[in-house]
């Protein structure tokens, strides 16, 4: 999922970056799967580096480029929250 989606989907699409902060500074971010979060061309966070090996151990795969393969593996809800 990018940070942009989630930006959509919490009806601010134009705050992607806040989306970014908040999972960054949340105390709680050690129980979401936040790692499952990049952004729309497929880079993972910068400085962390437990990312990519993290989406790796759940089989995604990267590009020649380092970032997600976004056309195989960008996950959408099904549901239309426009």
């Amino acid at each position: 999922m990018t940070y942009g989606l989630i930006a959509t989907l919490a009806e601010w699409p134009d705050h992607a970056r806040m989306v970014g902060r908040i999972l960054h500074y949340s105390p709680e971010a050690h129980t979401l799967p936040c790692h499952r979060v990049v952004n729309k061309e497929g880079r993972t966070a910068p400085g962390w580096g437990a990312q990519r090996p993290m989406l790796e151990t759940e089989g995604v795969m990267f590009k020649a480029n380092g970032h997600v393969d976004m056309d195989r593996f960008l996950w959408e809800p099904e549901a239309d929250f426009s």
